[in-house]
């Protein structure tokens, strides 16, 4: 006979979004915009946005990781989505965190970007 898994405890590997803010949709839309050079998929899509974390200030904290730590364009990405994202009105500033933990991989990417790379 089989038992069910017992549940796991302990801090998740990515932490939660702050979905229920009124500029989260906005902030995700901002994401969208930013685009790895080497693949035409958006950041967002492609899985790299872990965490959108928006404070009662409206000050925006982004976990995000890259496709490869040796990602050529390391240095400038976070620069880029902190550019998109305080384009949105209402946001008093935006700050990037990268890690590298958990890992990313293939199966972090929406049905959409698998569809636009022909994995689907």
């Amino acid at each position: 006979m089989t038992q069910a898994p017992e549940p796991l405890e302990g801090t998740p590997l990515i932490a939660p979004s702050t979905v229920d803010h009124p500029l989260y949709d906005q902030v995700v839309n901002a994401c969208r915009t930013v685009y790895d050079p080497e693949i035409p998929v958006n950041i967002y899509e492609l899985g790299l946005i872990y965490t959108i974390e928006i404070n009662d200030d409206d000050e925006v904290k982004i976990i995000m990781t890259l496709t490869a730590p040796g990602c050529p364009v390391a240095g400038d990405m976070p620069g880029w989505v902190i550019e998109a994202v305080e384009t949105v009105p209402g946001v008093k500033s935006a700050d990037v965190e990268l890690t590298w933990e958990p890992p990313w991989g293939m199966d972090m990417m929406s049905d959409e970007a698998r569809l636009e790379l022909g994995f689907m």
